[in-house]
């Protein structure tokens, strides 16, 4: 999949009034996934469109993956709501949100499973699983293999243009309001595949940074606490262990400063 202009090739564009401006100079660094919990990929684009709603998202992933685009890449969305992750609040100053067309939670109902808004579900469209935020199993409606290739190949293709830095779930910026994208959508799995792969290999041990600008935290996580400085575009460094889609790495830096700025012991 290709970006040009902030546009997705390829996807059906029909623009939303609901939206917020140009994103801050390097505040666009995560991705958020959703699932629609409604019918269809349709009334999803007429909710994320309607001026009245002031809701919206970036992108909307139907059952047979065709992708139609709300809003071009470099404008905020309002999809987040109030949403906290580590460091911060209000997540649709940083993030691109992705709509994925699913029913969510189910609830089993004489040998089916039915959705808030009534439609029943086959056992061959749900997954049984236990929520991160949840202690018990509980049912879900199953993502389709299209939308999972499709959701990861969008993704690919924006940390390809953006400096993405980080993929969340809805479930993970507001966990006391929402469930999506649940456990039916492989979102560890997917986003350790896709977070490692935007370190460009340059070497057996050796990475070179592809985002503008890299935080570097003190644990393998995004909510832990940022290390004194960041790492460049073009930084080469040296993967010392790799984990849950995070890089521990080690920088050697060679050059000349001005004398007056060090303090010689």
């Amino acid at each position: 999949m290709n970006i040009a202009n902030h546009r997705l090739e390829g996807a059906d564009y029909i623009e939303s009034p609901n939206q917020g401006g140009p994103y801050a100079p390097g505040a666009l660094d995560t991705i958020i996934i959703h699932f629609t919990a409604g019918a269809n990929a349709e009334s999803a684009i007429d909710t994320l469109s309607n001026i009245e709603r002031k809701v919206s998202a970036h992108l909307v992933v139907a059952r047979n993956g065709t992708v139609s685009q709300l809003l071009p890449f470099n404008i905020i969305g309002w999809h987040a709501g109030h949403s906290k992750w580590g460091e911060r609040e209000g997540f649709n100053q940083y993030s691109i949100g992705i709509e994925i067309d699913n029913a969510g939670e189910l609830e089993e109902r004489d040998g089916c499973y039915e959705s808030w808004f009534g439609r029943a579900y086959p056992p061959e469209e749900v997954v049984h699983g236990v929520h991160r935020h949840q202690t018990r199993e509980s049912h879900w409606h199953r993502y389709t293999p299209e939308q999972l290739r499709v959701v990861e190949a969008i993704c690919a293709a924006l940390i390809e243009t953006y400096p993405i830095e980080y993929i969340l779930g809805h479930e993970e910026i507001a966990p006391d309001r929402k469930v999506d994208p649940g456990p039916a959508f492989p979102l560890d799995q997917m986003r350790a595949r896709l977070l490692n792969a935007a370190m460009a290999d340059a070497g057996p041990d050796r990475a070179t940074v592809k985002a503008t600008r890299l935080n570097i935290r003190a644990e393998p996580n995004g909510q832990a606490e940022r290390q004194a400085g960041h790492l460049l575009q073009g930084t080469e460094v040296e993967v010392l262990e790799e984990k849950d889609g995070w890089c521990r790495v080690k920088v050697e830096l060679e050059g000349w400063v001005s004398k007056r700025y060090l303090e010689q012991s």
